[in-house]
């Protein structure tokens, strides 16, 4: 359950749910999480000649007391610095009377070269930029260039939103207790936390069951038990079909790198889906993917009766005509009760963006199929053009809105991609890498949900599966990547995929 992530207030609930428990009271917490970062800092900066631990008012700084006082008493010369004395009566007021180091004025701190800085200012809780001497320490802090360690999360970052209020503390390790928060995976706030560190403080995981948090790290646990290994007794058909819809004949490469990616991650049978003036130039190109013309929706509803596929992508390289999206429309509901998923990527989107409504409609016909939408920040601007950042700060919150909105599983794509389902769920991914950032990348992870939807892996976990295989494939790769790679780079990712779900000696 590593996977689950808490907004700041439901981080505030479990400290509420343990505290009531009985098992820790709130000044024991302060002191587990104040002793977990100082074990860090010992750990990580033996050479550190001093540190300056800078404390803000709260409970964040309440551990800051907590960590200066048992770096003191390890031998490390500690200087603590302060705004304001907590308010009587609180944990953190408590941690502070502890200590017996002088409180120096923050107003007055300078970052030395040698030292090491430790952020216990604000944390995940704060709601509005830093000002005064907060924002001039951030400033100090960056251009001194010395090494941070940030207390649960950098200061001027909202751990709900990842977003920056203003300025914020870059650090080099960041210390978080329990589960993260959205705001150590979303961009930019994830560029602030720089190694993040989860501790355990000793609150019980049962509290989860309590709080029910609805958003998760894009990882294996999250699906692992959805994901498809085959039987001993399984064919190419009970491996599921996809069927990519290919472009013209200037504009076929995109369904290819869909169809090999789908086909790499196990789909039993790829068929390329071609108007007849792109025959050619398919055939050319294709082996064991099954190429079939269709001009027409006939041509389709012909291809579903008698193939009967489990899922279709539907975008790379149609272009951006309006046809496209009428067509489109009627594909899906003529896939309605025999197709289980369609993605819907690159054209289909800008061309489904000017019809947003019949589309959205389309989702929820009866018996539609799942519907999975993939698009970066413009697409999802056209799309969706009243959900900005401006309105709604939380990437997560925006894609949930669009997937409410669509009927349908949202990929919000970007080094922070958030995938989203209609009911809620949702999850951000956490191995992100620009080496993805090269053409064809997308087409091959529309390709790579279609497979897994034709395995019969719903849709929320096959697009999150997807989204994290796609860039763990690129990450072992390594530099020089480019799309044609992706799919052999899946093999080794898959293998170790299928060793955490061997069933019965298959593999």
């Amino acid at each position: 359950m590593m996977h689950r992530l808490l907004t700041p207030n439901e981080m505030a609930e479990a400290d509420g749910l343990t505290i009531e428990s009985g098992r820790f009271s709130g000044y024991a917490l302060m002191q587990r999480a104040g002793g977990a970062v100082a074990a860090v800092i010992l750990e990580r900066f033996p050479t550190a000649s001093h540190v300056d631990v800078l404390c803000g008012p709260g409970n964040n700084g309440g551990d800051g007391y907590v960590i200066a006082s048992l770096l003191g008493q390890s031998g490390v010369d500690v200087r603590l610095w302060r705004s304001q004395a907590p308010k009587a009566g609180t944990d953190a007021a408590l941690a502070a009377d502890a200590c017996t180091l002088p409180a120096r004025q923050l107003g007055e701190f300078h970052a030395e070269p040698g030292t090491l800085v430790v952020d216990a200012l604000f944390g995940a809780g704060l709601s509005k930029p830093l000002e005064g001497d907060y924002a001039r320490v951030v400033e100090d802090v960056a251009d001194a260039g010395v090494p941070v360690v940030a207390v649960d999360l950098p200061s001027g970052v909202s751990g709900e939103s990842g977003t920056v209020l203003g300025a914020a503390i870059k650090a080099d390790v960041t210390v978080t207790f329990f589960r993260k928060k959205p705001g150590h995976l979303l961009y930019p706030g994830r560029a602030f936390c720089g190694e993040t560190i989860v501790a355990d403080i000793g609150i019980a995981a049962d509290v989860l069951e309590t709080i029910g948090p609805s958003c998760f790290e894009d990882a294996p646990d999250l699906w692992i038990g959805e994901f498809p290994v085959p039987d001993l007794d399984s064919h190419k058909y009970l491996r599921g079909h996809v069927g990519v819809f290919s472009g013209g004949p200037a504009s076929t490469g995109a369904a290819r790198l869909s169809a090999m990616a789908a086909a790499r991650a196990g789909a039993g049978a790829v068929t390329v889906l071609s108007p007849a003036n792109a025959l050619a130039v398919n055939a050319m190109h294709l082996t064991s993917t099954i190429l079939r013309k269709t001009d027409s929706l006939e041509d389709v509803q012909e291809f579903l009766a008698e193939r009967k596929p489990r899922s279709l992508v539907f975008g790379p390289g149609l272009g951006t005509h309006n046809k496209v999206g009428d067509f489109g429309l009627q594909m899906i509901a003529g896939a309605a009760g025999i197709v289980k998923g369609i993605v819907c990527d690159a054209d289909a989107i800008t061309v489904f963006s000017r019809i947003a409504e019949e589309f959205f409609a389309a989702a929820r016909i009866d018996c539609a199929p799942a519907i999975v939408i993939t698009p970066h920040e413009g697409e999802f601007a056209r799309l969706f053009p009243d959900l900005t950042a401006g309105e709604i700060p939380s990437k997560v919150e925006r894609a949930r809105a669009a997937a409410k909105r669509a009927n349908a599983t949202i990929v919000y794509k970007g080094p922070d991609t958030v995938i989203a389902a209609p009911d809620g769920r949702a999850a951000i991914n956490g191995n992100g890498t620009p080496l993805l950032a090269t053409a064809g990348s997308g087409d091959i992870l529309s390709g790579i949900i279609a497979a897994l939807l034709a395995q019969k892996m719903p849709a929320f976990e096959a697009a999150s599966a997807a989204v994290w295989l796609h860039a763990e494939a690129a990450r072992r790769f390594g530099p020089g990547l480019i799309a044609e790679d992706l799919p052999l780079a899946l093999l080794p990712v898959l293998r170790d995929l299928f060793g955490r779900k061997n069933r019965a000696g298959v593999f």
